[in-house]
């Protein structure tokens, strides 16, 4: 049940001290679920650690693209074994449509190096040891957390995350990592991994970075920065 929408939407738009409420954060889960239903990475995978490295390589690329390029680049290096030895232009080669392939070709040979030697193939359970990984950030390490280990231990900001919770007032921050500080304050730590995910299915569908659709929004009624009535 979605929680009572009061005169805070009101208040909202008119206000800029607005701080939002959990019962704020609340509805916007619960809307956004009701949109977008459960929601898993598109990025797709069968071995854990094939999922991370297809996040590392969608880095300013499309998951459309990554998912087009990764069955071929897996098939050809069926183990993590047979990747940690690959030849590294033939990786720049199968990658070579993500962008950036050189750096993200020997991001993904030395991830598959290092956790096949130093962490006996199996992906660590926190961001502190993920984040020692080739290739992987603090967003990376959230990301495979949250899909692997189904831990969630910050936020994932991408660009859509920053875009869609300043417009949503839940940040006044343009860094993502304060951007990630203000969500993990602002949001309830159970909506963490889930919301994650809704505010760049958000930002896809409807609050793009050159255009909004808010009069078809979803949260059209909540947002303070719709341009859609209010009532």
């Amino acid at each position: 049940m979605l929680p009572k929408n009061t005169s805070e939407s009101k208040k909202r738009q008119s206000s800029p001290s607005f701080s939002p409420t959990p019962e704020y954060v609340s509805r916007i889960y619960f809307l956004l679920r009701k949109e977008f239903g459960d929601v898993n990475s598109p990025l797709q995978y069968s071995k854990d650690y094939e999922f991370a490295i297809s996040v590392i390589l969608s880095a300013q690329c499309t998951d459309e693209r990554v998912n087009q390029v990764t069955p071929i680049l897996f098939k050809e290096f069926p183990t993590l074994e047979s990747l940690a030895s690959a030849p590294l232009k033939k990786i720049e080669k199968l990658i070579y449509s993500t962008g950036f392939y050189k750096n993200k070709a020997k991001s993904v040979s030395g991830f598959a190096n290092l956790l096949l030697n130093e962490y006996d193939s199996k992906l660590p359970k926190s961001i502190k040891e993920l984040i020692k990984l080739p290739g992987i950030g603090r967003k990376t390490a959230n990301v495979v957390l949250n899909e692997i280990h189904h831990i969630s231990e910050g936020f994932v900001v991408d660009t859509h995350v920053k875009r869609v919770s300043k417009k949503l007032g839940i940040t006044k921050q343009t860094d993502p990592v304060k951007v990630e500080k203000d969500l993990m304050q602002n949001i309830q730590p159970e909506y963490w991994m889930d919301l994650s995910l809704y505010f760049i299915f958000l930002g896809r569908k409807y609050c793009k970075a050159h255009k909004t659709f808010c009069e078809t929004c979803i949260l059209r009624k909540e947002c303070p920065s719709s341009t859609s009535p209010k009532e």
